[in-house]
């Protein structure tokens, strides 16, 4: 299948015999410059090709009363694949993000006209919202996607600006003062939940988790750990990310790694300098070995190591681990520790679908309720390390190990210390 080349040349500036005007070919379109005879062709040429170039090799199209809110949007997609992406080129979060959150949005006003969609045309997204059970702080963070878009396309010269102004005087919902529910706040894990899953992840899974507890870093910044990106001169090593949640910012983020910290990472260090030290590859293979030293046929009985495995399998395991991935891990190992009541669990030789079948509704809420008591995912670790160190050694402390630019944010992650709190007050009186 021929895929659509991408336009890395800048068109020429070419001549029309039949006219006898000078032209080039921009996104399949022809932009005709006049007769070189009585206008400057060439001055005009240069000024559209540098617009051109400044709106990411897009038309310059002038503001439109007929550009509906899908091709306003489609527009924007072209933008923002090529805009949200890290360092390394990959995409981020915030597309997905995008995403989620103009859904809804398109499935209402898709084909309306993108000067049309007013205040009270966003507040009707904004209920479709409320009824699909979004929490509130998530229906406002969609809400100030879709102005966004807005924003960029008056930027782009695509819509007029009153349209935007006019949608930046709907405000957010207010606690309390609307129907959408609240999200929960994020708690620390219970320890005695981190160490059950410990006998169901490999060693670097493990290994990430003390990690993250030793030194608060979010799981990216873990999973991306290099030899080459840690500064071990001194007592205590300095871990600076290549790449992390704020660096499109310009903010630099260090990583404290302690003596004990140290200990868990030196068996992953033995590497090339810029190889990751935690992979999934790694992982596997120290998997098949410890299944193999456990394997009770003998070695002469049945298949060799490796022989029964596919020539070209449709997964790899990648040399990285990815948040999703680590994730995942976590969530496994969780229901091997915890297993659900067994009229629940799935059966031998029963498939997803078929569990999903048999189970009632009642059962399923059942099912739901027992896997929210024991779930946790990775994100919790950090405010693990953050209640600890606000605990431990303050505020401000807590604010410079978790890499924060305000205290404000700390507090969300470092839960204060309540039994402190109630001790005082018995001893008040």
């Amino acid at each position: 299948m021929k895929t659509k080349k991408t336009i890395t040349k800048t068109p020429k500036l070419r001549y029309h015999k039949a006219t006898k005007q000078h032209y080039c070919v921009l996104n399949g379109h022809a932009i005709y410059f006049g007769n070189p005879q009585t206008c400057d062709t060439l001055a005009e040429y240069h000024k559209t090709i540098a617009e051109w170039l400044a709106n990411g090799k897009q038309p310059n199209t002038a503001p439109s009363s007929d550009i509906t809110i899908n091709e306003m949007i489609a527009r924007f997609w072209v933008h923002a694949e090529d805009y949200y992406r890290d360092a390394n080129g990959k995409p981020t979060k915030e597309l997905g993000c995008f995403r989620f959150s103009l859904r809804p949005f398109c499935e209402l006003y898709g084909r309306t006209k993108a000067v049309e969609f007013g205040p009270r045309s966003l507040k009707t997204v904004r209920q479709k919202m409320v009824e699909m059970d979004w929490c509130r702080n998530n229906i406002n963070r969609s809400i100030s996607r879709i102005k966004h878009v807005f924003k960029w396309a008056v930027a782009e010269e695509i819509i007029p600006g009153s349209v935007y102004q006019a949608l930046m005087t709907v405000a957010g919902l207010k606690r309390g003062r609307s129907e959408a529910r609240e999200s929960e706040p994020v708690k620390p894990v219970p320890q005695e939940y981190i160490d059950a899953i410990q006998p169901y992840v490999s060693k670097q899974v493990w290994s990430i988790i003390q990690l993250q507890l030793l030194t608060a870093a979010r799981p990216s910044e873990i999973l991306n750990i290099r030899p080459c990106d840690i500064d071990h001169s001194g007592k205590i090593w300095v871990y600076c990310p290549a790449d992390h949640k704020t660096a499109h910012h310009g903010h630099k983020r260090k990583i404290y790694i302690g003596p004990r910290g140290q200990e868990i990472l030196q068996p992953f260090m033995f590497r090339p300098a810029d190889r990751y030290c935690f992979s999934p590859a790694e992982a596997e293979a120290q998997r098949r070995i410890t299944m193999r030293e456990n394997r009770k046929t003998p070695l002469h009985y049945g298949n060799g190591p490796g022989s029964n495995c596919k020539d070209n399998p449709v997964r790899v395991k990648g040399n990285v681990y990815t948040v999703s991935a680590y994730r995942t891990a976590i969530r496994r190992a969780i229901e091997k520790a915890f297993p659900a009541p067994e009229h629940l669990r799935q059966r031998d030789n029963e498939t997803k679908q078929q569990w999903r079948k048999r189970l009632s509704k009642k059962e399923k809420a059942e099912l739901k309720a027992w896997y929210k008591q024991f779930h946790w995912h990775p994100h919790q670790l950090r405010h693990n390390a953050a209640t600890f160190l606000r605990k431990e050694f303050g505020l401000e402390t807590a604010r410079i190990i978790l890499g924060h630019r305000s205290a404000a944010i700390t507090e969300v992650y470092a839960e204060l210390d309540q039994q402190k709190a109630m001790e005082a007050v018995v001893r008040v009186g």
